[in-house]
């Protein structure tokens, strides 16, 4: 009796460890999945954060530029996340109503091959003035162990002062990893 409980608890965790080494499916995501991306979400609640309860009177009549979205680190390089989330914030800017250009199409805006466009505080007025834009959308990453720290702000053009902020987190999940890969 001893001999046959033995034999099966043997047989049952060899049983269980064959189990354990069965390969994994890959579940493709679906159409549905990337339309409730948390990236999406974040991006457009962090928009609304930052522009809840804004007096549009303070900023002035001008339409608004988003620039890239860069390296807390080192200011005159972004990754894909920061590209991405510029665009996000673009979009999701345009959506609730403001006015947003794209300066992607004009010519006279200083854009860094592999970094977007980037507004450096001593251009920005020249910039905003020759596009009659009366505030900046401007922002930093900073990625470390857990999270990466998203910074945002929308500064008024004639005086560069910050109108409002807006500080969130992002979870080091895949997508925001590879996001941060910089091509060399």
């Amino acid at each position: 009796m001893k001999r046959t409980l033995a034999l099966a608890l043997v047989s049952a965790l060899f049983a269980a460890g064959c189990a354990q080494q069965a390969p994994q499916l890959r579940v493709e995501p679906t159409y549905q999945d990337a339309a409730n991306a948390p990236l999406l979400q974040s991006s457009r609640d962090a928009v609304n954060r930052l522009v809840a309860n804004l007096d549009v009177a303070a900023t002035g009549p001008g339409p608004v530029l988003v620039a890239t979205v860069v390296n807390v680190n080192d200011l005159s390089r972004s990754a894909p996340l920061g590209r991405t989330l510029s665009e996000q914030f673009a979009t999701n800017m345009a959506a609730i109503g403001f006015n947003v250009k794209e300066i992607k199409l004009r010519g006279e805006v200083f854009v860094k091959e592999g970094a977007g466009e980037l507004l450096l505080s001593r251009e920005i007025k020249d910039i905003a003035r020759n596009q009659n834009a009366s505030m900046v959308l401007v922002g930093t990453f900073s990625s470390a162990a857990n999270f990466t720290y998203v910074s945002m702000k929308l500064v008024r053009t004639e005086d560069s002062r910050i109108i409002r902020g807006y500080d969130y987190a992002l979870p080091n999940d895949r997508d925001v990893q590879r996001l941060l890969v910089v091509a060399r």
